[in-house]
Parts: C-alpha cells; sequence; structure tokens
C-alpha cells in the first residue's frame, strides 16, 4: 500500500508546517509532533474518522525511527523536510522558505530573466537554467546527470497542464509568491484624498528604483497584479498583451515609460 507521504510536495509540505509554527521560529515542538501528523493526514485526504491515533503512531515512527532528535525534542523544519520530501522537493522547499518573493517585480524579473526567447512561456531548457543558478546561488554543486533529473522532475511536478512548459502561475508555485499587493486597497476608495494615498503607496510599491516611473519588470508586476484581481489565473501573452494596451494608453510621451502622473492621469486623479 502505498504512503500517504507519496502525495506530499513542497508547496503542501510548507503549507501544513506554516499552520503549526505561525511565529516562524523554525521549528516544531516535539509534544505537538502527534498532532502536525494528524493534520498533515486530513491534508493529504485522509478522512478524519480513519485517523486512529495507531495510524499517527505509525507514520510517526516510519519517519522518526532513524532520527536522533529525542521524542520531547524540538523539530527543526530542516529535519523533518529531508524525512518527508524527496531530495528535489526538500531543496525548493528550502529556497521556498529562505527566498520569499514579496514583489512581483521581483518575480517578474526572474520571469522575463529566464523566458529566453519571450514565448511567454519557461521551456525544459529555460528552467534548467533557472535551476543551474539556483544552485549556483546556494553555494550548491550539481552534475550535468542531477541538473537533467531535476529539471525533469520540476517540470514534471510544476507543470500542471502537461504540455511540457511552464507558464506565469507555475513558476509562481515554485518561488512561493506572496499575496497581491494591490488586495490590500478598495479600488473603489470613497473620497479623492483616500485615492491619492492609496495611489502613492501603490507607486511606491512597484517603483522598485524609485525612479519616480515604472519601467520594464516594474511595469510588469504592476500588469500582473492588476490583471489578477479580476482573473486570478493568466497566462504570459495575456499579460504581454494588457502590457501593451497599458503602455499605449497611459505612456504619453512615448518613452517606454510610465511616469508617476501618467499613471495618476489615467487612473482619473490629479496629484496636486
Amino acid at each position: 500500500m502505498d504512503s500517504p507521504l507519496d502525495r506530499l510536495d513542497a508547496a503542501s509540505f510548507l503549507q501544513i508546517w506554516q499552520h503549526f509554527d505561525k511565529d516562524d521560529k523554525g521549528f516544531i515542538e516535539g509534544r505537538k509532533l502527534d498532532e502536525f501528523f494528524k493534520h498533515m493526514l486530513q491534508k493529504l485526504g485522509r478522512k478524519a474518522e480513519g485517523i486512529t491515533e495507531e495510524k499517527i503512531r505509525k507514520v510517526k515512527e516510519s519517519l522518526m525511527s532513524a532520527h536522533h532528535t529525542a521524542a520531547g525534542g524540538n523539530l527543526q523544519i530542516q529535519e523533518l523536510a529531508t524525512l518527508m520530501l524527496p531530495e528535489e522537493e526538500n531543496f525548493l522547499l528550502l529556497f521556498r522558505r529562505e527566498t520569499p518573493l514579496n514583489n512581483s517585480v521581483e518575480f517578474m524579473r526572474i520571469w522575463r530573466n529566464y523566458d529566453t526567447d519571450s514565448s511567454g512561456y519557461i521551456s525544459d531548457n529555460e528552467l534548467k537554467g533557472f535551476l543551474q543558478d539556483l544552485f549556483l546561488q546556494h553555494r550548491k554543486s550539481i552534475t550535468p546527470e542531477k541538473l537533467e533529473e531535476y529539471t525533469d522532475t520540476m517540470m514534471k511536478m510544476f507543470d500542471k497542464n502537461k504540455d511540457g512548459r511552464l507558464d506565469l502561475n507555475d513558476l509562481a508555485r515554485i518561488l512561493a509568491l506572496k499575496e497581491n499587493f494591490l488586495l490590500k486597497f478598495k479600488m473603489d476608495a470613497c473620497s479623492q484624498e483616500d485615492r491619492k494615498r492609496d495611489f502613492e503607496k501603490i507607486f511606491a510599491h512597484y517603483d522598485v528604483s524609485k525612479t519616480g516611473e515604472l519601467e520594464g519588470p516594474e511595469v510588469d508586476g504592476f500588469v500582473k497584479d492588476m490583471m489578477e484581481l479580476v482573473k486570478p489565473s493568466i497566462s504570459g501573452a495575456e499579460l504581454d498583451k494588457f502590457r501593451k494596451a497599458l503602455m499605449g494608453h497611459c505612456d504619453i510621451n512615448r518613452d517606454g515609460k510610465i511616469q508617476k502622473n501618467e499613471l495618476a492621469l489615467c487612473l482619473g486623479l490629479k496629484l496636486s
């Protein structure tokens, strides 16, 4: 009989972990491990009535038998990830936790960097370059054979529609992109003053370079978040189409950038 852990991936593991490690301490107390494994089995599709203390004990023992931590000790996320996840998933999990993206601008910078042919998708060769750079960033060595294996595994894991390429949403899952920044604001703010205040915060968030204008991935990040307010799942091609329309409407002086006053004008705001 297959183990329930066969269906566990990095995204699921991280979600389960964060349910217990709400303070981001990086460990779970030993006395909470039974509760952790119970929650994990429920998340993996086991019916609550079928999760007995005996089943929890067996799953716990199968994982902990070779582990040196005492029964009452704390368990680090790295330790538990190593016990529960395949090597490829474990590496991605730790990358996701150590390097969370909190801005769509940085996400789109990565997207543009690895979508080298501007196709709106990331192919297996482009994914290979992405993974190789991740290993270099974390000072980890990898053989060409392992890189091929990891690329194949990652493609199978995150290519949800099985077309042999990754879209924006697939890469967002890999990189654990944080919540859309624009969700913090009411787009129908009542007063002009409220709208101006929100606009200043929004523009500052996407103006990562602090130049008073949006360009390149800054425009991409803003477009991505705007689109996802009305359509949660967008493709690279859809983003490019909307970006072109936005630039055509807002880039009044045709310099390939969107100045602060240009965006305000597009949104019907007077800043002065």
